[in-house]
């Protein structure tokens, strides 16, 4: 049986010519906003182009409005964690050039301005991991510490971002492999954390990816709890993972790691362009069907009830400025 939900449609495209991968986004003073990121602005990787960060902060209004930047962040930064929570868009952790970062920031827009507040930083830097938030608390899970990591992380930390002074909490990691690029979920009671990629060195030394399917779900009482293994691997899909009733969570996209090494590289087809819905009740996954794109390395957020995926990787080396929009039924 399929799960159904109404067709995708499409916000104003961000005005790049290309997009970015890895932004943080949230809503806040009830506008959408997404900011850094990262993108190849002159040659793609495997022509020796360099991967640049960015640290524009852009706003949209409304859906007829026209996306302008309205500041920036601290610094050129992106693949971190990004949640909504009351009016502020909290920014955990990330990376740019100059290495893995451990800072964290609360954006608000507020009487036509943009306030950026710091809150403490994460134990430890990182870049590539998951996070999701359960009520007021903050879970973020795995990633990498550095950009040449060739073993992935098992760390998981909270904070309940209710309290007047919050801090980060070292919890017990689940039961299966560290990983980077997992796919974080959440409902009104648990954190959930799907497939992602472990790490080892190959014989050069260099990171080599293991693709994972397996599932977890999380409980401040119970624990960690496994989960039935995904019908597919989804590396770096959307995330967190869109609520779109009480009981299910999406998951579109993301790589599949079967068209790893794919040549020509500027012919590769995308990533799987199909969905899966798990019932968090239940705990079986259904198959939700094609969707009309390709991507990974992006966040996901909810505006005006509807799920927003604002840009994000196309295909391995090109981004896209596409904002994508699902409401569900």
């Amino acid at each position: 049986m399929k799960a159904t939900f109404l067709p995708w449609t499409r916000l104003p495209p961000l005005p790049d010519k290309e997009g970015f991968a890895g932004m943080f986004a949230g809503v806040s003073g009830d506008a959408l906003i997404v900011a850094g990121g990262a993108k190849f602005p002159d040659k793609r990787p495997w022509e020796g182009g360099t991967k640049t960060w960015y640290d524009n902060v852009w706003i949209l209004t409304g859906p007829d409005a026209e996306w302008k930047i309205v500041g920036k962040l601290p610094k050129p930064l992106g693949y971190g964690v990004s949640v909504t929570f009351g009016d502020e868009i909290v920014c955990i952790g990330g990376s740019n050039g100059e290495g893995h970062h451990a800072e964290c920031y609360a954006l608000r827009w507020t009487a036509g301005k943009l306030h950026i507040r710091e809150l403490p930083s994460l134990p430890k830097p990182r870049a590539n991991m998951s996070g999701a938030l359960v009520g007021s608390i903050l879970y973020v899970a795995g990633g990498i510490r550095k950009v040449d990591a060739v073993l992935a992380e098992s760390t998981f930390w909270s904070m309940d971002l209710a309290q007047v002074h919050p801090s980060w909490t070292a919890l017990p990691t689940w039961p299966g492999k560290e990983r980077m690029l997992a796919v974080a979920g959440a409902d009104d009671e648990h954190f959930y954390l799907f497939s992602g990629a472990a790490l080892h060195a190959d014989k050069d030394g260099k990171p080599e990816r293991e693709w994972l399917k397996d599932a977890y779900r999380y409980s401040p009482k119970a624990g960690w709890e496994k989960l039935p293994d995904m019908p597919r691997v989804a590396v770096a899909a959307p995330s967190p993972a869109m609520q779109v009733n009480v009981h299910s969570l999406l998951i579109v996209g993301g790589d599949d790691g079967s068209k790893l090494g794919f040549k020509p590289e500027t012919e590769h087809p995308g990533f799987p362009r199909t969905a899966l819905v798990f019932d968090t009740v239940s705990a079986t996954w259904k198959d939700a069907g094609p969707v009309p794109f390709s991507r990974a390395t992006v966040p996901t957020t909810s505006w005006h009830g509807s799920f927003v995926i604002p840009n994000g990787e196309a295909r391995p080396g090109y981004r896209t400025n596409e904002v994508l929009v699902l409401r569900s039924q």
